[in-house]
């Protein structure tokens, strides 16, 4: 289950000014309105929210239907621990004047807490598009993926959290949410899986990512092999098991990584990654030309591929071509600015050309991302994975 998440008040206090029409209240009440109005504005630039309250009461008794007073009642009661209280007034608000985002975002909030889920629910999706209030909108998004989880609905709360993860990518709160959510669809589909397939070559693929995952490559080796035994022609199979093969510091292993990438080429000719990794293998066999070809192909297919990038540039520079190898290294450190193989490339090429402060830049850029990308193998080593980003920069950077 997802956890509910902080709100912060200070965005919502004073959301209104309190300067609409009185009704039909009379010119005596009029004055009676202004003076609570002023009372509670004084209060809150005092930072006593708790005696501001009083006078707003007062002045939504004597004119209802304002929708600045009750919309300000309804915040300073949900921040002071009063959902139940606040959603009247929040609901009367939103009455008068349909569309505010906030304050409709903030009854959903009162009526989850109040475990009236339902409303909860449809006022939350109705205010999460309309939010400019990035923070707030981050907010109402993680509650409701809180929602849609509780409720089993996991394929909506991963659609709010792609919406979250576009809008603040670096938010440790979203990215968390993120894990949790995709682990339980994960799980969610692996069960659905093994209920429908479970002597499935799709079933003992995704049981091979499974012990991937967890560290067990031998155990992922032969539950692929078990899938291709099943069907030979499975969809990424050849390319997941060459991936696992390609690891290993046994070259019969190694021989076997490459005759499956060339059996995803063959299932799939435009399989640019394999194209990459035969380029790799090439490359390391001395075959130059050869790697060329396959690494130009790559970058042909996939133009955002950093690494078929920095391939080329490789095999270009040792080609003595470091003019064009120059542009590659440049647009593979734009894709992929972590990449420390390519900034100290960049910096080799840089100092040759005599483009001193260009190539002492790159070499501090080097330097600090192969420091961070260090203390993340090391982390990722206790977890025993090791992501893309980080496997690529253990090149030699030589």
């Amino acid at each position: 289950m997802i956890p509910k998440y902080r709100i912060a008040s200070a965005g919502f206090l004073l959301l209104f000014c309190a300067t609409s029409g009185f009704s039909q209240a009379t010119e005596d009440k009029q004055q009676e309105f202004a003076a609570h109005i002023q009372k509670a504005d004084g209060y809150l630039r005092e930072k006593k929210p708790a005696l501001a309250i009083p006078e707003f009461q007062a002045a939504v008794a004597i004119d209802p239907d304002n929708v600045d007073a009750q919309a300000n009642l309804g915040v300073l009661l949900f921040f002071q621990g009063k959902p139940a209280d606040s959603i009247p007034h929040f609901r009367a608000a939103l009455k008068g004047q349909p569309g505010l985002a906030k304050i409709q975002g903030l009854l959903g909030m009162a009526e989850s807490r109040t475990l009236d889920f339902a409303n909860a629910r449809k006022d939350m999706e109705g205010a999460f598009p309309a939010l400019q209030d990035l923070r707030f909108q981050t907010q109402l998004g993680l509650e409701l993926v809180g929602l849609y989880t509780q409720s089993g609905d996991l394929e909506k709360a991963a659609g709010v959290i792609a919406q979250l993860r576009q809008a603040a990518p670096d938010n440790p709160e979203v990215l968390y949410a993120a894990y949790r959510t995709y682990s339980d669809l994960a799980g969610e589909s692996m069960l659905a899986l093994s209920l429908a397939a479970p002597e499935s070559a799709q079933m003992h693929q995704l049981l091979a990512h499974e012990d991937t995952r967890q560290g067990n490559t031998n155990g992922a080796i032969a539950q692929y092999r078990k899938a291709i035994a099943i069907d030979p022609h499975l969809p990424g199979v050849h390319f997941e098991l060459a991936e696992l093969l390609h690891t290993s510091s046994d070259e019969t292993a190694k021989k076997e990584a490459e005759q499956e990438y060339h059996a995803a080429l063959l299932e799939d000719p435009q399989n640019e990654k394999s194209i990459f990794r035969l380029a790799e293998i090439d490359a390391q066999k001395g075959n130059t030309e050869q790697a060329y070809k396959e690494y130009t192909k790559a970058v042909e297919l996939q133009p955002g591929d950093a690494d078929a990038k920095l391939g080329l540039a490789k095999t270009l520079i040792q080609m003595n071509q470091s003019d064009k190898a120059l542009s590659l290294l440049e647009d593979t450190v734009k894709l992929e600015p972590t990449n420390a193989t390519a900034h100290y490339r960049l910096a080799t090429l840089y100092r040759k050309m005599g483009r001193t402060e260009d190539a002492n830049r790159e070499v501090e850029l080097y330097k600090k991302f192969k420091d961070m990308k260090d203390k993340l193998r090391a982390l990722y080593k206790e977890l025993q994975v090791q992501p893309k980003e980080i496997r690529a920069d253990e090149q030699d950077a030589q």
